[in-house]
């Protein structure tokens, strides 16, 4: 369970620390995705092969329980198998309206 303070810590610095997040562009977040993300997970619906053990990005979508609030947290404190991707905030918000656009 060390995740989950860790996760919880991200969070509240990504809460507190410096301005607003601004809004994401889908488009530059599906190529970010399609960078960092499609090895593993699916992207996309037209992508045919991720592995079985991470959810789709669809499913993601769909899941009431993960706020984007909570997702930005993930990306920017990611834990491993994931990489550390050391996404910008404004990349964060493009990956999250990607996912935004799924539902």
């Amino acid at each position: 369970m060390r995740g989950l303070p860790d996760l919880a810590g991200a969070l509240v610095l990504t809460l507190l620390s410096g301005p607003a997040w601004s809004a994401g562009n889908p488009e530059r977040g599906r190529q970010l995705a399609d960078r960092w993300c499609a090895s593993c997970h699916l992207v996309g619906p037209e992508q045919r092969e991720a592995s079985a053990d991470v959810p789709s990005f669809a499913s993601v979508a769909r899941r009431d329980d993960l706020s984007e609030a909570l997702l930005a947290a993930f990306l920017t404190n990611p834990h491993p198998p994931m990489p550390n991707m050391s996404l910008t905030r404004q990349e964060i918000a493009d990956v999250l309206a990607y996912i935004r656009g799924l539902r």
